[in-house]
């Protein structure tokens, strides 16, 4: 059985101080490019259809509006008050839905969906009814509750009668946004939610049948030290939440507009930061979470878990999933698409996006088609950041090559991390050891071609 276990080595986290992909792609995003167009998405979709016209779909739609700034959020947003927008949205995101499902084959199950955002309960109950009803018009989801159907809830955003609407309508997962429960640290980002709401949104939706509930904490904001975030997250372990994301702030104040609201004295230094992380990684531990990577953990027996352990797992736009044999459709403006062998994205601002639609195009801005090379380091990219392990002789018989002469640049790298005793090398495996695994980002980097390339992207810190 696979060994779960993370073990928090500060010294080589400082030695492998340095940012990276977060690999929900491979190759990464800043690789898209304009002229893989709409035009290249329907040429996808179509081959998908015709190898697997039984393929189940992932969907993803993205709902950009949040009443309120958290100073921190890097998300595409559009913050307002203004209710109505979500309307003109709708209007827009509903002929996407028609353009898109009518060219996928009706037998392709919708195996998982998910509302991101933004906040998604933005919507008004009708609008969310309507939403769900046109993507039953054009697709084909299902009505035995068996999928696997998420939604992002801001508990702010719940009104009374708002998560049994949720259940009514097929979602049977939930992820919370919570960041921190300290009061100062609530104030400094300009997130008001005591514990009472919080953790009675939870209660609420184990009540309705809900089969799983994640919740977001975040590390590195303003204010916050060990001993208060080390409160937070008892508060949080005691509701026992099945999934929790413990997430690294990145201050990057010229990218985000909303992070220049933050007082940059406030933030704690990054020995504060690496302290709040290990006592972290202690609590969840004590409390019998497992790390799943990736700033994840979940229970023993969650779904995550299970397929980890089973070597399943995989990783998508959306995070991490149980879910590989899908062809994930995304719509909204932003929306990341991964259909057949491309990536495609959305245009990024509104005005664009509706008039694409009103034209009767997809609003697709740019994207990739993989080679070959990047399918294959896709794949390996995939099974390490998954499964903390890569057998050669898999890639070997899948890809035709001999995985010693085909990486012979990047097995020498990994020697002297494993010098470091962050993996095992030998027996044509790629081992990851407990104390690689917070640093699993630095290792997935010697197998990205693209890096090498020495092209000024930015990206989070790996830790």
């Amino acid at each position: 059985m696979l060994d779960q276990s993370v073990t928090f080595d500060s010294a080589l986290i400082r030695k492998y101080d340095t940012a990276g992909p977060r690999y929900t792609s491979y190759p990464t995003a800043p690789q898209f490019h304009p002229g893989f167009d709409a035009d290249a998405l329907q040429r996808q979709i179509a081959a998908t259809n015709a190898e697997c016209p039984q393929r189940p779909l992932s969907l993803y739609f993205h709902i950009p509006f949040c009443d309120t700034v958290c100073f921190y959020c890097a998300c595409n947003k559009v913050v307002t008050k203004d209710r109505s927008k979500a309307g003109v949205y709708l209007q827009h995101l509903f002929r996407e839905i028609e353009l898109l499902g009518g060219r996928f084959d009706p037998s392709r199950p919708v195996t998982q969906l998910h509302w991101g955002g933004g906040t998604p309960t933005f919507l008004s109950g009708e609008e969310m009814r309507a939403l769900m009803a046109q993507t039953r018009r054009h697709f084909t989801l299902l009505d035995d509750d068996a999928g696997e159907y998420s939604i992002e809830i801001d508990p702010r955003e719940v009104e009374p009668g708002t998560l049994a609407l949720l259940r009514e309508l097929g979602f049977n997962r939930l992820s919370l946004g919570v960041q921190d429960l300290d009061p100062a640290v609530q104030r400094a980002v300009n997130r008001i939610q005591s514990e009472e709401l919080t953790f009675g949104v939870l209660e609420e939706a184990r009540r309705l049948g809900f089969r799983s509930v994640s919740v977001d904490l975040i590390y590195g904001l303003p204010l916050q030290t060990e001993d208060s975030f080390a409160h937070t997250l008892a508060r949080v372990i005691a509701a026992r939440p099945d999934r929790l994301a413990i997430f690294n702030y990145a201050h990057l104040p010229e990218r985000f507009k909303p992070q220049r609201r933050i007082n940059a004295a406030d933030l704690p230094s990054p020995e504060a930061k690496l302290a709040i992380l290990a006592r972290s990684m202690e609590q969840l531990a004590a409390a019998g979470y497992v790390y799943i990577g990736m700033d994840h953990f979940a229970l023993p027996e969650d779904e995550l878990a299970r397929a980890q352990r089973e070597g399943t797992l995989h990783r998508n736009f959306q995070g991490y999933s149980t879910h590989a044999d899908c062809d994930l459709v995304a719509m909204g403006v932003t929306a990341i698409s991964q259909v057949g062998d491309s990536y495609s994205q959305n245009v990024h601002g509104l005005d664009e996006y509706y008039a694409r639609l009103a034209a009767g195009q997809l609003p697709v801005a740019h994207g990739i088609e993989l080679s070959r090379d990047d399918r294959l380091r896709r794949n390996v990219i995939t099974r390490l950041i998954c499964d903390f392990s890569l057998d050669f002789a898999a890639i070997e018989r899948q890809y035709g090559i001999v995985f010693a002469n085909y990486f012979t640049a990047e097995l020498q790298r990994l020697r002297d991390m494993a010098a470091d005793g962050l993996l095992r090398l030998e027996d044509g495996r790629i081992d990851v050891l407990p104390r690689g695994r917070l640093l699993i980002r630095n290792i997935c980097m010697v197998f990205d071609v693209y890096l090498r390339r020495g092209e000024p992207v930015r990206f989070s810190k790996v830790i």
